[in-house]
């Protein structure tokens, strides 16, 4: 399989040295058959296993990775901006946001770029189409996440079937907009805030599974996700429906 536009992976990380390896072996299985391409690991302060030292290694081993260090980064939607950032400032066309941790599977990225590559402008990965699944996530994980699709949708007026992944392909001019947009959420609703404010853009969902729980969400992640959400559902009441 072979893409003609430069794609970008860009995978914020975090506590990561357990299931490093094994999320390595699964992505090199994938972009093997890929090519011309990167992978952005972005790192912060967040991280206090091993996870940094891992990244250079193989950044030193293998130049498709690239070690992002990242300690300005005040919370994880500075590290996906950042990372974006990097891979826009590279040149790349498509760019791809993924999560480590076994969490996202990496054999669904050759669909991503394939939806880009036939004038989608947005991929959106979603656990609930057909071929999508959420794996052996907790209940309250599973009641979350679709939670807060059907609030987005109702409270939003939008009508992607997954409001809430982090698993997520873009053109480069989308990118450009993304990357200077001053974002209201702080943690998790980074996804839900970013798919309401490109609404407007050509977008297809594409069925992902999602392998394995992610860390739990926190109270101030709950919390600072009701705020924007309703920050933009007044900004609509009042006519206001920005875009990027």
């Amino acid at each position: 399989m072979f893409y003609y536009k430069k794609w970008a992976i860009v995978i914020p990380l975090a506590n990561e040295e357990q299931d490093f390896m094994p999320f390595i072996e699964m992505l090199n299985f994938v972009i093997n058959e890929l090519h011309p391409g990167n992978v952005y690991f972005v790192i912060d302060n967040a991280s206090k296993d091993r996870t940094l030292e891992l990244c250079n290694e193989l950044s030193a081993k293998d130049p498709r990775y690239v070690t992002v260090w990242s300690p300005e980064n005040r919370n994880v939607v500075d590290a996906y901006v950042k990372g974006l950032r990097v891979a826009y400032e590279a040149g790349h066309d498509l760019i791809i946001e993924m999560d480590a941790g076994l969490s996202h599977d990496p054999r669904a990225i050759p669909m991503f770029l394939r939806v880009l590559n036939e004038g989608n402008e947005c991929a959106f990965g979603s656990r609930f189409i057909n071929g999508g699944s959420m794996g052996d996530s907790p209940f309250k994980r599973r009641m979350l996440s679709k939670t807060g699709t059907i609030l987005a949708n109702v409270l939003l007026g939008t009508k992607l079937r997954d409001m809430t992944s982090g698993y997520q392909g873009f053109h480069r001019d989308v990118v450009a907009k993304i990357i200077e947009h001053p974002f209201k959420s702080k943690a998790h609703f980074y996804q839900t805030e970013l798919r309401y404010l490109l609404r407007k853009r050509r977008n297809f969902e594409v069925p992902i599974h999602y392998q394995a729980p992610s860390p739990r969400v926190s109270k101030n992640a709950i919390k600072n996700a009701y705020q924007t959400l309703f920050y933009y559902f007044f900004l609509r009441l009042g006519g206001k429906k920005p875009t990027l």
